[in-house]
């Protein structure tokens, strides 16, 4: 049933009342003191006066009579101490103990949230703002939304924090000290350095206070409550990020931030509190709806009356009214002196949430307003044929804002309803237009005449002469078996490509790109020096075997029974074992968009790849096709072998591709692909933000085996001495390997809260990458960006001007492999109003293997750069660096830093002047 957005509703009556405050009071009254007889341990002296009180109130009330209700609140008074209701808020001034319970309303309104409550509502957003700054409204997140802690890429996470911080500081004068994420499913360990990197100190959460690990294993009924196993430790810490960074950190004994204010509630601030010894406050966040806003009037008058009695006894924990959620951190920092005293913990399980569309979205969204940034920047340096041009901060800000409002924590992860993956998908689609229309603007401004070379492209409306280009929008050299769409194509585009698709519709050639700007090669060029031709053989029914000089696949009887690396001559597929898809029932116990439990994976069923056929037969690119028909669903898989490795690393090996077509109708199972490997090792390695993850492989104990699912980004990869092989995604977050056999996870369908969740056609890809050399020493992460990160094909006539086609980025990094350059833009502050100002230049680089290095950051020579700073996340200046001269004429300025593992680091270039002249254009040319 479709949801109806303009329906009408008749009001029948109204009554106008005037509500009896004293009887509501005694309402109260009864209420705290049959909480305290519900919580307290019995036979304790204040639970025993809570009893005996109640039991005479009920004697003593008569309904109707006021005298009845004034000797009923007498009694009462005699529990929470003589003239108690006459102090008001003074009663929280009196009696305060060492154990103390924070209450806090905190209405969760983000800047994404603000910003339309600005749009829409103008008069209540300058309430708001009048109550911010009277100190009445406290601004607290730092973020644009309450995101997803798990999927955004770091540099989405960054922007997160940039949004946010820069919203409040615009609006209401001030940062945000307190990153606040209470209902995010899970949470990355590169968060402490981004929080610190955003100017905040510190953290709030709850969710680790939910798991799926219970008292009875695999337990299977619903409507049961069953004891979590694996509590988490700690209540108040110090948060130790992947690369060593600390964040204080608490996460509400009551566990929950949606608190009622119940005697309950305050007591378990304090009995659930695991880290009595060092911090004896807790915070009680309370308040009706998801992130504690809305706090009704009982509760408020229940904390009066519980802090009135802990006033007088000390069966409870003292409760004060708190003022804001930074000045608890700040009175818990005091306390333990700096967090000195506090336990250092690192947060290891992470609760599996999943939706498989809004996903791709997310992940190609993130890519996409990357390069946008990054040929963007590039072209508002480098004016050659558009002096007008002037970088488009506006729009890629609006474009961000979509993208980031779309990481909700209860959007991304797929736990919304179906109306609001509706709205999701139509902002992806209008970030993919805006997005490929700001390239194509940037693409004008370096290559005049050029056009964006893709499927839907009209060939016949080309030049008769031209040359394809590609663009590398990464900073890794790469080499590249591109596909060149054919149907209509003049005979000079055709003449370009040295294999043909069996149905002629795409032709395939090398391209080889050292720089930014790729080339294709040819015979004449070297061609058969660098690829590795590929061969594809057949029995003509149920065995076919893809095959260069590097790796071999071999599919039999719908399964792939053999993947070789053909160099060593080593067998990867353990003995007597096939891998490919399989599916799973996926029945959670209780949230079913929400979880996936571990009993699933006790239902494995094998799926076979049938109507198996070659279409390409090499000598770049061999492919074969599978169609797979399951209950409801078809699964059309394309299995490809291209003639290079996967990077120009020494010793790399081919990539196996894997592209799906999906026409997917099941309810409650789940889709994996999974490779059995002849390879031994206790933990398995995921990417993560700036950096990676290990997860156990083994059961050992119930923490290990709560990580059966695990977030990972665009790689897994299981490896012992030697040897390793890892699976690659351009969309996907799941990954498990459980003894040898590692997976990804590829769909799902769930029933509620969305009924028709992810039914329908998906489009998605993987690849196999088998690697030698443990995957420290492989290039992985390097394999996975590029996976990513397809070249940017353009056609460029012969007439147009060829300055650029040879153009290397005038940013490059030396001296280690593992930093990796992540993004190249504008700076926040930079005017773009008719090029006038300052321009500045951000890069961000990261650490990615997890040890120290250092490198050089080599300026091209054609750039003059008056200063470079390190800066935070905000751009904010840290640190002046020194700029060593260059060499010669190629280098204007070196810049030498040094990093720790997984470490992220801004710098903000001070540029002299800019556009660049097209004399100077001599020292990016070859």
């Amino acid at each position: 049933m479709s949801a109806q957005m303009n329906r009408y509703f008749r009001l029948a009556s109204a009554d106008l009342v005037v509500p009896n405050q004293e009887a509501w009071q005694l309402l109260w009254d009864f209420t705290t003191l049959r909480e305290l007889v519900d919580t307290l341990p019995g036979n304790t002296p204040l639970q025993n006066k809570a009893l005996v009180a109640a039991n005479e109130i009920m004697n003593v009330f008569n309904r109707g009579h006021p005298r009845g209700i004034r000797e009923a609140r007498k009694i009462a008074e005699g529990l929470f101490g003589e003239g108690w209701e006459g102090k008001r808020e003074g009663i929280y001034d009196e009696g305060v103990g060492e154990a103390q319970v924070w209450g806090i309303v905190v209405t969760s309104i983000p800047p994404g949230t603000s910003h339309e409550l600005l749009k829409l509502y103008p008069p209540l957003f300058q309430k708001v703002t009048t109550k911010v700054h009277s100190g009445q409204f406290q601004p607290v997140g730092g973020s644009w939304v309450e995101n997803d802690g798990n999927m955004p890429s770091g540099e989405a996470l960054i922007r997160q924090f940039v949004f946010g911080q820069r919203y409040f500081e615009s609006r209401f004068g001030k940062r945000c000290e307190t990153a606040w994420l209470p209902d995010s499913f899970g949470l990355t360990g590169a968060l402490p350095q981004l929080i610190r990197g955003a100017g905040m100190k510190y953290f709030f959460t709850q969710k680790l206070s939910w798991n799926n690990m219970c008292d009875i294993s695999h337990f299977r009924a619903r409507h049961v409550l069953i004891r979590p196993r694996n509590v988490f430790p700690h209540t108040t810490f110090n948060w130790v990020g992947i690369d060593g960074t600390q964040v204080l950190c608490h996460m509400t004994p009551v566990d929950t931030y949606t608190a009622q204010a119940t005697v309950g509630d305050v007591n378990k601030g304090q009995n659930n509190h695991k880290n009595l010894e060092s911090s004896q406050g807790a915070l009680l966040v309370f308040g009706n709806g998801d992130g504690g806003g809305g706090p009704l009037a009982k509760m408020l008058e229940n904390l009066r009356r519980i802090r009135a009695v802990a006033n007088t006894h000390r069966e409870l924990p003292t409760v004060s009214m708190g003022r804001s959620v930074d000045e608890f951190f700040d009175k818990l920092e005091r306390a333990s002196n700096a967090g000195k005293t506090l336990p250092n913990c690192s947060i290891v399980e992470l609760i599996p949430r999943m939706v498989w569309s809004i996903k791709k979205g997310n992940r190609h969204s993130e890519i996409l307003l990357r390069d946008v940034e990054h040929v963007a920047t590039l072209a508002s340096l480098y004016r050659l044929y558009n002096k007008d041009y002037v970088y488009p901060k506006q729009a890629i800000d609006d474009s961000w804002e979509k993208v980031l409002l779309n990481q909700f924590h209860d959007v991304l992860p797929g736990s919304a309803i179906g109306m609001v993956y509706d709205d999701a998908e139509k902002l992806y689609a209008e970030v993919h237009k805006d997005g490929e229309a700001l390239l194509d603007d940037a693409f004008r401004v370096l290559f005049p005449d050029s056009v964006v070379l893709k499927a839907s492209t009209n060939l016949e409306a080309l030049p008769p002469i031209g040359k394809i280009i590609g663009f590398n929008t990464t900073f890794f050299r790469r080499s590249d078996i591109i596909e060149v769409p054919l149907v209509g194509a003049n005979s000079d585009l055709k003449s370009q490509v040295l294999q043909t698709s069996s149905d002629g519709t795409v032709g395939y050639a090398v391209m080889n790109t050292p720089g930014s700007v790729g080339s294709i090669c040819t015979p004449a060029t070297g061609l058969h020096a660098q690829i590795l031709p590929v061969s594809v053989f057949t029995n003509g029914t149920d065995n076919f075997v893809l095959r260069n000089s590097s790796v071999q696949l071999t599919i039999s009887k719908g399964r792939i029974t053999s993947l070789l690396d053909v160099k060593l001559g080593r067998e990867l597929i353990s003995q007597g074992s096939t891998g490919g898809l399989v599916i799973f029932e996926d029945q959670p116990n209780y949230w079913d968009a929400w979880d996936v439990e571990i009993h699933h994976l006790e239902t494995v069923k094998q799926l076979e790849f049938t109507n198996v056929s070659v279409v390409a037969q090499g000598p770049l690119r061999g492919s074969v096709k599978a169609v797979t028909k399951y209950d409801k669903s078809t699964i059309e898989v394309t299995i490809s072998l291209d003639a290079i490795t996967a990077t120009v690393k020494e010793n790399s090996r081919s990539l196996l591709h894997f592209d799906a077509v999906v026409d997917w109708h099941q309810r409650h199972e789940f889709l994996k692909f999974e490779l059995p490997l002849n390879i031994h090792s206790v933990n398995a390695t995921y990417e993560t933000q700036f950096g990676h993850v290990q997860r156990p492989t083994h059961k050992n104990t119930t923490w290990d085996i709560a990580k059966f699912e695990v977030c990972g980004h665009k790689y897994a990869d299981l490896s012992e001495f030697g040897y390793g092989v890892a699976i690659l995604s351009e969309s996907k977050y799941g990954f498990s390997c459980i003894g040898n056999i590692l997976r990804i996870s590829l769909l799902r369908s769930a029933t509620a809260p969305d009924a028709e969740q992810d039914q329908g056609e998906h489009k998605f890809s993987w690849g196999v990458m088998p690697h030698e050399g443990h995957f420290l020493e492989s290039d992985v992460p390097m394999a996975a960006y590029l996976y990513n990160s397809p070249l940017r094909m353009r056609y460029l006539s012969q007439d147009g001007d060829a300055t650029m086609t040879h153009f290397y980025s005038p940013f490059t990094v030396e001296g280690a492999r593992n930093v990796f350059l992540e993004t190249l833009k504008r700076g926040e502050n930079d005017s773009f109003l008719n090029n006038s100002g300052a321009t500045t230049i951000v890069l961000r680089l990261y650490e990615a293997f997890g040890g120290h290095a250092k490198v050089m950051v080599r300026i091209g020579g054609h750039l003059s750069i008056a200063k470079a700073y390190l800066t935070n996340l905000l751009e904010d200046h840290d640190d002046e660096l020194n700029i060593s001269p260059g060499e010669n004429s190629t280098t204007s300025g070196i810049i030498r830093l040094d990093f720790r593992g997984f470490e992220v680091k801004t710098v903000k270039l001070v540029l002299k002047s800019t556009p660049v002249l097209v004399e100077q254009l001599e020292y990016v040319v070859l």
